[in-house]
């Protein structure tokens, strides 16, 4: 279940840059709220994520997860930069991140 937990934790964490965005764009009291309950229910399934998994292990999983998926998001619906070195290193990191659980256990 922590490991459920901790990807829950990246989504929201996605979510949450994406909105920092939305609220850049139009900053107004809904899309303040909505960032901040992005990045809160990241914060509250990363804490449940820890009461499992090591504490090094879930961090550098959470914040792969939320840097990997915000360039993709950003890629995907922001317009920027689709370069190959941008993927290689999305790459990178997703392969890091995959062998970090891997050794993990």
């Amino acid at each position: 279940m922590s490991w459920f937990y901790l990807i829950l934790a990246g989504l929201f964490e996605m979510l949450g840059v994406v909105l920092i965005n939305t609220y850049n764009q139009q900053k107004n009291v809904k899309n303040l709220l909505l960032m901040f309950a992005g990045f809160g229910f990241s914060f509250l399934f990363l804490t449940l994520a820890m009461n499992e998994l090591p504490m090094g292990t879930a961090y550098a999983v959470w914040t792969g997860i939320g840097a990997a998926g915000g360039t993709i998001l950003s890629m995907i619906f922001y317009n920027e930069a689709k370069d190959w070195k941008r993927i290689v290193c999305i790459g990178l990191i997703l392969s890091a991140t995959i062998g970090l659980k891997l050794v993990g256990e």
